[in-house]
């Protein structure tokens, strides 16, 4: 992978590049920046840059047979781990090293793909991916053997905090100190979700989002969008290259989850004092158990998104605001003045603690008619 097919970033390829250059690259770094901006198409290319003995900050100038193996991540000395789980395919011990054909295929559609993207991929979005032990020996022995072109191995990690603890204690001897000219590049969204002891031995490269100018020109180029579609799609994106693909695409998902939202919000009005608009939070809350437990915590994550959009709205923060409900009869404007100073920091609490349960295989129902509950209370709460 070329760096110019990286999005933006100027300063964190010449600071990758310089230090290549220079021989001085660590041999445990940790890539952290939000979905959609580019940590997994840059740690390839960095590795290609490595693996390839490329110079002049692109990768184009040194061995031209193994540029062309990277560009099919075929390479025998790049390896990857990413979170899998049993599908109708792997029906136990799954491991990365089952599904590199998908994923090969997942990085050539998209590069930019998310987590849920590639759970998609493979037929487990019903389910919560991970990394554990196996992969963790599976990784120890790949990284035992010698390299097979004789420079650098390089192990890209992707979404780290997938690890599990008997994963991340397997591997925190190795990354610590890993054969000669063996380079570890950890990706993670959430960095703190990564065991200390991981993080203390790494690197850490902080990636922000994506400009949405650098957006915009990603999708005129890359998909023929018009210029002016392009920018509109960019602002709503909010940084998400990933996100500016799904809109364009329409198969965000985010058209369901705007129903669900406003059905719900709607509902939490009408409960005060209702006995029926508390049958319809139930209801509710059934209909979204009913999804794959990735699809919940997505579904949460972008109800928060959404409160946040709107005590923006509400603050008069309007070059901050992206998001354009869709629902016929209801606005942004309308809905805001509910969502201030007063409720927001206990909305977003709630909608974290779910999450959290979630994640921990509690039952959805009960997690959800809870914070339906909850959230109804709150809504109701004026502003101080």
């Amino acid at each position: 992978m070329l760096f110019s097919e990286v999005l933006g970033l100027p300063h964190i390829k010449n600071h990758l590049t310089t230090t290549a250059d220079k021989s001085r690259i660590p041999h445990a770094q940790l890539f952290v920046g939000p979905a959609g901006s580019g940590t997994l198409p840059m740690a390839i290319a960095y590795a290609q840059y490595i693996l390839c003995n490329n110079s002049g900050g692109e990768n184009n100038s040194g061995n031209q047979a193994c540029n062309t193996k990277l560009g099919n991540l075929s390479h025998p000395d790049l390896h990857f781990a990413f979170p899998v789980a049993t599908n109708d395919k792997i029906k136990k011990h799954p491991v990365s090293n089952m599904f590199l054909e998908d994923w090969r295929n997942f990085i050539k559609k998209n590069p930019y793909g998310s987590l849920f993207d590639w759970y998609q991929n493979i037929g487990i979005e019903n389910k919560q991916g991970q990394m554990g032990v196996d992969e963790a020996q599976e990784i120890v022995k790949s990284l035992s053997l010698k390299s097979y072109e004789g420079g650098f191995k390089v192990m890209i990690i992707w979404m780290a905090d997938k690890m599990n603890t008997a994963c991340a204690n397997k591997l925190l001897k190795l990354i610590e100190e890993p054969p000669n000219k063996t380079l570890f590049i950890l990706i993670s969204e959430e960095e703190e979700n990564i065991i200390q002891t991981i993080r203390s031995r790494c690197q850490v490269l902080h990636f922000p989002p994506l400009n949405g100018n650098i957006i915009a020109e990603g999708l005129m180029q890359r998909e023929q969008c018009d210029e002016s579609k392009a920018l509109t799609i960019a602002h709503r994106a909010n940084g998400n290259f990933t996100s500016a693909l799904h809109i364009l695409r329409n198969n965000e998902g985010d058209e369901q989850f705007e129903e669900w939202f406003i059905t719900w919000v709607r509902s939490a009005f009408r409960a005060k004092g209702n006995k029926s608009a508390i049958n319809d939070l139930i209801s509710w809350s059934e209909t979204i158990a009913a999804t794959g437990r990735e699809t919940q915590k997505k579904f949460l994550l972008f109800c928060m998104d959404f409160f946040r959009q709107a005590l923006l709205q509400n603050y008069k923060a309007n070059d901050l605001v992206f998001m354009e409900p869709q629902t016929k009869g209801f606005t942004l404007d309308k809905f805001s003045p509910f969502v201030h100073g007063n409720n927001i920091l206990s909305i977003t609490q709630e909608l974290q603690d779910a999450i959290y349960h979630i994640e921990r295989n509690g039952n959805a129902k009960i997690i959800l008619t809870d914070l339906s509950i909850k959230l109804t209370r709150l809504l109701h709460q004026k502003a101080s």
